[in-house]
């Protein structure tokens, strides 16, 4: 097997391969006193004590982020469903379903009909079924689901099955620190398993490593802070080491990528296509992005630190 990177892929320069209140007026009805029986000596009436003033009432208020919101933001239709920490109760399917079918059946719609619109889930777990069911919830009020986000695998997990566009987003990556220090391999989430194809139009973004069990097609898009392993065949795009990683690579058994990008490097594909296919792995060299077969490749290449790349051992 060569051990030297195949030139299947080229760029310009070596073939790398990116409320208001109303005042009322108070009415004091008094009522007359009445005779006393005849026979029966009036009481003296007791001396009344003032009664305390009388507090008002405490209003409980609803915090509106405990309630499924539909919120237009920039041009965008967003459904926001409530984090299991702002949810008033326990996060019941039941309650979510019944919150939901409130706001879309309430009032007028403000939407144009097929207005796209983005589901974020937060850290409520939703599985397929119950996707389903938000899907076609959406689409009888004429809004097409195309994104979920969210911070719970087995909903990015659902959702990237059902061909929808994913991204998974984590609480800890608030800040720009915080993510410089989540592009080290021990701070990834767990890898992201998708047992389907990725179909053309979705996209899935993932804080970790994306395994794709079966093919991305053209038109899809794989955004990963690790690596991407593809096995199929890779026809969209790829994106590995989103958070600036370049020991992050891309695998695939069969590699026709429309672009390839590993950390902030582009590469994009050949000319001609290559006369026969076997499994390859992109990698970060000193002067871009490379390809080589994936056999024997980690006994053949290291990752220097220094250099920040893959060189031949």
């Amino acid at each position: 097997m060569p051990s030297s990177p195949s030139p299947a892929m080229s760029d310009d320069a070596d073939r790398p391969i990116s409320a208001q209140d109303n005042d009322l007026d108070e009415l004091s009805l008094e009522s007359e006193a009445e005779p006393p029986p005849a026979g029966k000596n009036a009481q003296a009436p007791e001396d009344e004590t003032p009664s305390p003033p009388q507090t008002e009432q405490d209003i409980a208020l609803i915090n509106p982020r405990s309630q499924v919101r539909l919120v237009k933001q920039k041009g965008k239709l967003h459904l926001i469903f409530p984090t299991t920490r702002e949810f008033a109760v326990k996060a019941h399917w039941t309650e979510i379903w019944e919150q939901l079918k409130h706001r879309l059946n309430a009032g007028e719609q403000f939407w144009q009909p097929g207005t796209p619109i983005e589901i974020i889930a937060a850290d409520q777990l939703i599985d397929t079924r119950q996707l389903q069911a938000i899907a076609e919830a959406l689409a009888k009020a004429n809004l097409d689901l195309r994104r979920v986000r969210t911070s719970r695998r087995q909903t990015a997990v659902a959702a990237a099955t059902a061909g929808y566009s994913v991204d998974q987003q984590i609480h800890a990556m608030a800040t720009d620190l915080q993510q410089n220090a989540d592009s080290s391999a021990e701070n990834w989430s767990p890898p992201l398993y998708i047992k389907s194809t990725a179909r053309s139009g979705s996209e899935i973004q993932h804080p970790g490593t994306i395994v794709v069990l079966g093919d991305a097609n053209p038109g899809s898009i794989l955004i990963a802070a690790g690596d991407i392993l593809v096995l199929g065949r890779l026809r969209g795009i790829a994106h590995a080491g989103s958070q600036g990683n370049r020991a992050c690579q891309i695998l695939a058994l069969q590699m026709e990528a429309t672009q390839l990008r590993i950390a902030d490097a582009i590469a994009r594909p050949p000319g001609t296509p290559p006369e026969g296919y076997y499994p390859e792995i992109a990698y970060m060299t000193a002067s871009g992005i490379r390809l080589a077969r994936a056999v024997n490749f980690f006994k053949t290449h290291s990752f220097s630190l220094d250099l920040e790349s893959w060189i031949e051992s």
